[in-house]
């Protein structure tokens, strides 16, 4: 599967303001709602409960929380960059700035997974994470994602 599958490119935040990782739960409940025409409280609960079963804190100042969302058609993904990192209490302790966030519905078993490999596939790539640390605007990160799909797919 590859990134343009399934990231909502429109939805790319360059500069995401969220202060603990509490508060960005919430913002991104409330995006994922406004983009999506879900619940935030239900978004925001679905990150809660999976985040309970392990940080989604992937290492590297990166985060991928994820949850199952009732009501969803497909998989779907929101990348953010924040402008200063927050706690997350991430598998090496280390504060996050990038957050590559995904919803799917309950019945995506196999495409959950594939998304979930799409972007541990990318955040495997030093060059690339240090290119979207570096990007300043939705267009800059949205442009180092494309290039990672492309090399991918060659």
């Amino acid at each position: 599967m590859r990134l343009s599958e399934f990231v909502d490119f429109e939805s790319i935040k360059s500069a995401l303001p969220a202060s603990n990782k509490r508060g960005l739960f919430q913002l991104l409940g409330q995006l994922a709602a406004q983009r999506l025409g879900l619940d935030p409280a239900q978004v925001t609960s679905a990150l809660n409960e999976r985040e309970k079963l392990g940080s989604t804190g992937f290492g590297n100042g990166v985060a991928i929380p994820h949850g199952k969302i009732d009501g969803l058609a497909r998989v779907w993904c929101m990348v953010a960059r924040l402008p200063e990192a927050i706690d997350y209490k991430a598998i090496d302790n280390q504060p996050v700035d990038l957050v590559f966030f995904l919803l799917s519905p309950p019945d995506s078993g196999a495409e959950h997974l594939k998304a979930l490999a799409a972007v541990s596939r990318t955040l495997r790539n030093a060059a690339a994470v240090e290119q979207l640390r570096g990007a300043r605007s939705r267009d800059a990160l949205a442009a180092v994602l494309m290039g990672v799909d492309e090399r991918d797919a060659a």
